[in-house]
């Protein structure tokens, strides 16, 4: 009997224990199932795991842009119990994200790229709110467009010096061009310029940003889906200590160029030469940090400037490069380019900054270039809601992820026919083609694109690239200097891939060997002459050594 009683009470024991696991777990599940029901449709997600192992670990915006297809311009994938929307069409985007940018203009929780690598000192992590206020004025004074125009003769310089590298290392274009773009950068962000990038500090920030790219790929991480799984000691997961002692490595680079400029300001100061030293973004804000406390550790501070590379260095880097696939893909679009420079600035100059509003189609090429292959194929760092909201009869829950699929966006057809032919004409206004002698435009959609731009390459409301009038501008200074000088051609008998890319955060093709041919000797001329007044404005921006 005692036995019999014990057994019981064992048993009795395990169905409680049983209840008190299935029933909660049942009670989720109801819960998930309901709020599945409202949210748009997707791929059907397993209980507790989500749609993982659905995703594909590489290019998941290629499959993002089937799922588009099959289930709707927005819809939804599970990480876990996390719902996160995508968005495949340019007027939800806009919808969603701009109109009601005060309450879809946040951050998810980022723990492996925002908590582990850095603690989320970055403006790109950063969740909605006075933090990121912050960092976004501070942004502002660097990139608003007054400050824009303070920069134009640095860029003009800086692509002139691109053109007479590539007239000895042809062969390098790739290379050439993110020495165009670093040195930019670093010549805005802390008053110094690239000559080489065998210098150290340039060669660290690929570094950190390559590594950054493979951080933010949805559905890599399983600490993303089970944050629990950050607080494993590093020394028992390795990938934990390998992501905390990169970002820790790029934390003390990033201070160490803050001192850099602190120290020459200083040494310029007791000698009585302040006006030695170039303006320079970081010397704003040291300035302004003077005037007016900025509620910021000196590590967050220095954060800041250092975010202007990935604002526009190696996202301008990565479109020229897409340029140059679209170019020696579709040669008709390299005559149109050089016939519109040719009648607009002669053989006798190089174009300015001053021809671009008589370059129609050089804008074109430009905007068909960011829609053609968008850099940031998931729309740069994802949204979050900050409060719960209903669109179009769904609801979208607060905390909510929101992916604007660069990809799948810039490739609807119902807004861009044909979408992986690439051709500027889709850019021209009527007036535009009718003065060029162009026929009717061939790439009518069913459907016209909300923005001005008539893409969505550089994201949405509030979230929008700090970047974006210094990356169009170097753009459109690289692009229309290169077009004058050379031929973009292809190998003879070489295949080019278009689908051909790299994986990670950011995107470009792989690299590729094409003919980077100079025009003519008269062109040479030219690029020669303008080097000098070209090295002339750039004396004061003192190269990085290597």
């Amino acid at each position: 009997m005692a036995l019999n009683s014990i057994a019981i009470s064992w048993q009795h024991s395990l169905y409680l224990l049983g209840a008190g696991i299935v029933v909660p777990l049942f009670l989720i599940l109801i819960q998930d199932i309901i709020k599945w029901s409202r949210l748009p449709p997707g791929p059907l997600p397993i209980p507790f795991i989500g749609n993982k192992f659905q995703i594909p670990q590489s290019k998941p915006w290629v499959q993002f842009e089937k799922w588009s297809k099959q289930y709707g311009p927005i819809f939804t994938l599970w990480f876990g119990r996390k719902p996160t929307l995508v968005i495949a069409d340019p007027q939800v985007a806009v919808d969603i994200m701009e109109k009601r940018s005060n309450k879809h203009s946040s951050r998810p929780r980022m723990v492996v790229m925002g908590e582990i690598y850095n603690g989320n000192s970055s403006i790109l992590m950063q969740p909605y709110g006075k933090a990121w206020s912050v960092r976004r004025k501070m942004l502002h004074q660097a990139l608003n467009p007054q400050a824009l125009r303070l920069y134009k003769p640095t860029q003009e310089a800086e692509a002139t010096r691109l053109l007479n590298a590539l007239l000895i290392n042809p062969r390098n274009w790739v290379k050439e061009i993110e020495r165009f773009t670093s040195s930019i950068v670093f010549c805005v962000a802390y008053g110094h310029r690239i000559d080489t990038l065998k210098a150290r500090v340039i060669k660290d920030r690929f570094k950190f940003m390559h590594f950054q790219a493979g951080l933010n790929v949805p559905g890599k991480y399983l600490a993303e889906s089970f944050p629990i799984l950050s607080k494993v000691p590093a020394f028992l997961a390795p990938w934990k200590k390998e992501i905390q002692d990169m970002g820790r490595e790029e934390g003390e680079a990033n201070l160490e160029l803050l001192e850099m400029v602190k120290a020459e300001i200083a040494k310029a100061e007791a000698e009585g030469k302040p006006e030695s030293i170039p303006d320079s973004f970081t010397r704003l804000l040291l300035e302004m940090r003077k005037k007016e406390p900025i509620p910021l550790s000196e590590k967050h501070f220095s954060y800041v400037p250092a975010s202007l590379f990935g604002a526009g260095s190696d996202t301008t880097a990565s479109t020229l490069c897409s340029a140059f696939l679209g170019l020696v893909t579709h040669p008709e679009v390299l005559k149109a380019a050089q016939a519109e420079l040719d009648s607009v600035i002669g053989p006798s100059r190089t174009p300015t900054f001053e021809d671009e509003p008589n370059l129609p189609y050089i804008r074109a090429l430009i905007k068909e270039t960011l829609r053609w292959r968008p850099v940031g194929v998931l729309g740069g760092t994802p949204h979050a809601s900050s409060e719960a909201d209903v669109w179009n009869g769904y609801h979208i829950p607060a905390s909510t992820t929101l992916i604007g699929c660069s990809w799948a966006i810039n490739l609807n057809d119902e807004y861009y026919p044909n979408p992986h032919h690439y051709d500027p004409v889709r850019f021209l206004s009527d007036s535009e083609r009718v003065e060029m002698g162009i026929g009717k435009q061939p790439y009518v959609g069913e459907k016209e694109h909300p923005a001005k731009t008539g893409h969505s390459s550089f994201g949405w409301g509030r979230r929008l690239c700090p970047g974006e009038g210094l990356a169009a501008n170097n753009l459109f200074i690289a692009l229309s200097k290169i077009l004058w000088a050379y031929d973009i051609l292809p190998i003879e008998g070489r295949t080019y891939d278009i689908w051909d890319y790299t994986e990670g955060f950011n995107v470009r093709p792989k690299n590729f060997d094409c003919i980077v041919r100079l025009r003519s000797e008269q062109h040479k001329n030219v690029l020669v002459n303008e080097q000098m007044d070209a090295m002339r404005w750039l004396e004061k921006f003192t190269p990085f050594e290597e």
